[in-house]
Formats: C-alpha cells, structure tokens, sequence
C-alpha cells in the first residue's frame, strides 16, 4: 500500500479570537422582569410594563401558550391571559 502525506495548514498564533470567544461566553444583563413562555425565559425587562406589554403581544398572537412575567426581586410569577372582548 502506497503512503500519502497529508499537508497540515500552517498554525496561525491569534490569541485576539481566543479573547473574544471567553468574553461571548459571559452572560447579558438581566432586568427583574422576565418574560416567560411556556416555562423558557425569552427576554428580560427592567419595568414591569414593558414585560407585561411585550408578553400580551405574544399571548394575542399564540393564544395557546403560556405566557407568564416572573419578578427576580419578589419571586412572583404573573401569568399573562388575553382580555375578553366585549360584545
């Protein structure tokens, strides 16, 4: 059997792309509010108002999901319905 060599490209010494990939790894901030649908966290907001708004938006859209905002200071879950429409 004949042997083949494999040619290897040369090594490329940048540490600047080892750099930026530990600092991608580090976590965004979080608001206290925190959107949740169907038990995942999607986003984070720092008033209430943006997360409830952003979350009837979604509950309006997909009626069938679960939609909740959970407060990180007070522990407390607000589960998101769909206003009723008035006839």
């Amino acid at each position: 059997m004949a042997s083949r060599q494999i040619k290897m490209p040369p090594k490329d010494d940048s540490e600047k792309e080892v750099e930026q990939v530990a600092t991608q790894r580090k976590r965004p901030e979080r608001g206290r509010y925190l959107l949740r649908v169907d038990g995942q966290t999607k986003n984070s907001y720092t008033t209430s108002e943006a997360a409830q708004s952003a979350a009837l938006a979604i509950k309006t859209g997909y009626p069938i999901v679960q939609v909740s905002v959970y407060d990180g200071v007070d522990n407390t879950h607000t589960i998101v319905e769909v206003p009723a429409a008035s006839s």
